[in-house]
């Protein structure tokens, strides 16, 4: 392999690493294990969206929230839900506990309620169910028989509110489950410290 080809493939390698690393958090690597529950590393905060800079002269842009956002998120779960980064920072901590499976089908719930055609909200609608109600779907929720049975029966005809009852189960799931845990996280207290600018 001459020089060239060496100096292309170290630099993609590198490159990769860090697109891993900052995009996937949960790695299967030893080393990454550890880094993928330690909230100090800065890398990790490249996740959330970039905030625009009110001021006219040119600026770094600046990544994860505000301190009035923080302090927003300890007041209610919908605040929390309703900010990118809030959302953001809750579905990094989830899937720090292996239940990413209760945000992400409440995304998937909000998106589907804005659907209006009858073809895209059958279609989505059996994605969902096929995802995350199905049993044995490879990101089962925890819902009563009653609510998987409604769910399934208004396949037949979907409409916005098809998944309603089982969203509500599940956000019941998180405010009283994982949001308090987030607020005690280390990444909440690392988020604020960070959104006060004292790191």
């Amino acid at each position: 392999m001459d020089r060239l080809a060496k100096m292309r493939k170290t630099t993609l390698d590198s490159s990769t690493e860090r697109l891993i690393y900052c995009r996937n958090p949960d790695t299967t690597t030893e080393q990454s294990e550890i880094k993928r529950t330690n909230w100090r590393s800065k890398m990790l905060f490249k996740n959330f969206p970039a905030r625009e800079s009110h001021h006219t002269t040119p600026r770094r842009k600046s990544y994860g929230p505000t301190t009035e956002e923080v302090s927003q998120w300890a007041q209610s779960l919908d605040n929390l839900l309703s900010s990118k980064c809030g959302l953001t920072a809750l579905r990094l901590f989830m899937k720090s506990e292996h239940s990413e499976e209760n945000i992400e089908f409440w995304v998937a719930c909000e998106k589907f309620r804005k659907l209006r055609s009858r073809s895209k909200l059958r279609s989505k609608a059996k994605t969902i169910y096929d995802e995350f109600i199905r049993p044995d779907s490879p990101k089962e929720i925890n819902l009563d028989f009653y609510t998987k049975e409604s769910v399934h029966q208004s396949l037949l005809i979907p409409t916005q509110s098809s998944f309603k009852a089982a969203q509500n189960r599940v956000y019941f799931l998180m405010e009283h489950n994982s949001y308090p845990r987030f607020l005690d996280s280390e990444l909440y207290h690392q988020l604020c410290r960070i959104a006060a600018g004292e790191q």
